[in-house]
């Protein structure tokens, strides 16, 4: 008799430099993930966000000049989170800067900017939260299975 499953179904990424080579790293975990816990359904925009979420805690973790900034000596890491639920999947984006994320303005012709639009668009629900003993904030984002799916 098979093992009943006991949600959250939960895989944390271990902490990533705050590097551009951070969202590719998060997006093929999310690839394996998924695919363990037979939720595939969720990978495209699953995809999709976790390189929007990821690619913004990384940002926040760059200075004015784009370099990545360093935290007590050592380089700022960014960790990337997914808690799977019956019906449901949140995906997580943790940096070490507290200040909340802000979704810009931008014109028809900018090159970037769009993420949190992007997420906002594609996510059932997102938001952002501070929590007790981590120095930043965890930007988050929510997908539920469309009926069809559940079927």
């Amino acid at each position: 008799m098979p093992t009943p499953v006991r949600y959250p179904l939960v895989s944390q990424l271990a902490p990533l430099g705050a590097l551009l080579t951070a969202p590719g790293c998060a997006r093929a975990h999310l690839r394996d993930t998924l695919a363990e816990w037979d939720m595939t359904a969720y990978q495209e925009v699953a995809e999709l966000l976790t390189s929007e979420l990821v690619s913004n805690a990384v940002l926040a973790s760059t200075n004015e000049q784009g370099h990545p900034v360093y935290v007590n000596g050592h380089l700022a890491v960014v960790v990337f989170r997914m808690l799977a639920y019956p019906n449901s999947l949140v995906l997580e984006a943790w940096d070490l800067v507290p200040t909340p994320p802000v979704m810009r303005q931008v014109g028809v012709w900018d090159e970037s900017g769009r993420g949190l639009l992007l997420v906002d668009t594609l996510a059932q629900r997102w938001d952002w939260k501070t929590v007790a003993n981590w120095p930043g904030k965890c930007v988050w984002a929510e997908l539920r299975a469309s009926r069809k799916a559940e079927a």
